[in-house]
């Protein structure tokens, strides 16, 4: 059911991406400081050794033939059509390891999530850290900007939060603890829903974590950046590494999700509650410019009402996958392609393969 795609690697592949242009560029990253550029037929195009592993990889919106790859607490600049050297090299962009990139739709700015905690910013034109987020107790797992909000981003962490931070403001909006919402689940005990991987929908107010209890979050962010609602969706038998909205198909609230179980899972969330209350939501007359004001000026309000939020909301745990992949290894990275002309999702797990299943059906 999947193609392999071979010779690229000689070890363990980490991470995967694809430029945002109409003959999309991907790559992949691995240990041992392995990149990798590929043809759509996944032959190898060409290579380059990077100081340590290559733990994320990052095209900008805007120019997709920059590639931006971390490895420690560097970051590279390449050019994607000479991948001989780096065309700048970004050092000490972060306290520890990083864990994961994003860059804003400008391409002017980049987010980098590291083991300290920490969420850096970076100015690309200036080439320097601007500000540093901290706000998580443990291991920054995962950052992503929102769509149409240059200066809107989440983060989330291995302390079970997910957060929200609206640029330059040095604190959240507001933070939400997944442990919220599974208080009566068994599996916590064993499993905790430490968040691994943060996506958001192509709309912006959608997003979804996977989390180490094997399901996924969903939470539904209003137009001024208040938590309105959560649910989860029962997604894996082990812990859920990967979770990411697929923009290019019938509409924007396809997911795709992997997990430790060797399982790699297609979601329809058109007709869910949570993105249906999104609709409703925005067919209402909007609040008077008074009343907004009025509720933008109390942040410690914004954070209260997350809480609310996590108590009010039910758990939609009997919405199952569209399709399933059994793909047999633990999931590292999950990267919905377009290739050859057709929709497909690029997997890559610890071996030195990568794999590409279709996704025709859908």
């Amino acid at each position: 059911m999947s193609r392999v795609w071979a010779g690229g690697h000689s070890s363990a592949v980490l991470c995967a991406a694809v430029s945002c242009e109409s003959q999309h560029t991907v790559a992949t990253g691995a240990e041992a400081g392995e990149l990798t550029l590929w043809n759509h037929d996944g032959s190898p195009l060409s290579t380059l050794h990077l100081s340590d592993d290559v733990t994320s990889l990052a095209f900008s919106p805007p120019a997709p033939c920059v590639l931006y790859a971390s490895h420690g607490r560097a970051v590279s600049v390449l050019d994607v059509r000479n991948l001989k050297t780096a065309a700048a090299e970004l050092t000490d962009v972060a306290e520890e390891e990083i864990n994961c990139l994003s860059v804003n739709e400008t391409g002017r700015e980049l987010a980098a999530a590291d083991d300290s905690g920490a969420v850096t910013l970076v100015d690309l034109q200036l080439e320097k850290v601007v500000r540093t987020l901290r706000r998580h107790d443990n291991i920054c797992s995962s950052v992503t900007f929102r769509p149409h909000r240059p200066q809107s981003l989440v983060s989330a962490g291995l302390d079970m939060q997910v957060l929200l931070w609206n640029l330059p403001k040095p604190r959240p909006l507001w933070s939400f603890s997944l442990q919220d919402t599974q208080e009566e689940d068994a599996r916590q005990m064993f499993n905790p829903p430490l968040a691994h991987c943060v996506g958001v929908a192509s709309c912006g107010n959608v997003l979804a974590c996977a989390a180490e209890d094997g399901c996924v979050h969903l939470l539904r962010v209003s137009d001024d950046g208040r938590l309105r609602e959560r649910e989860t969706l029962q997604a894996h038998s082990q812990g859920a590494s990967q979770a990411h909205f697929i923009s290019f198909l019938s509409h924007p609230y396809w997911l795709a999700t992997g997990g430790n179980d060797g399982l790699v899972a297609l979601w329809d969330l058109s007709q869910h509650p949570l993105v249906e209350n999104g609709r409703k939501t925005k067919g209402h007359k909007k609040r008077t410019k008074a009343r907004a004001k009025t509720c933008d000026k109390n942040q410690k309000r914004q954070e209260e009402e997350a809480g609310s939020a996590s108590s009010s909301s039910e758990t939609h745990g009997n919405i199952g996958p569209r399709q399933c992949f059994q793909h047999g290894e633990k999931v590292n990275w999950v990267c919905p392609a377009v290739l050859e002309g057709k929709p497909s999702l690029l997997v890559t797990d610890q071996s030195s393969c990568p794999s590409v299943y279709s996704l025709d059906q859908l």
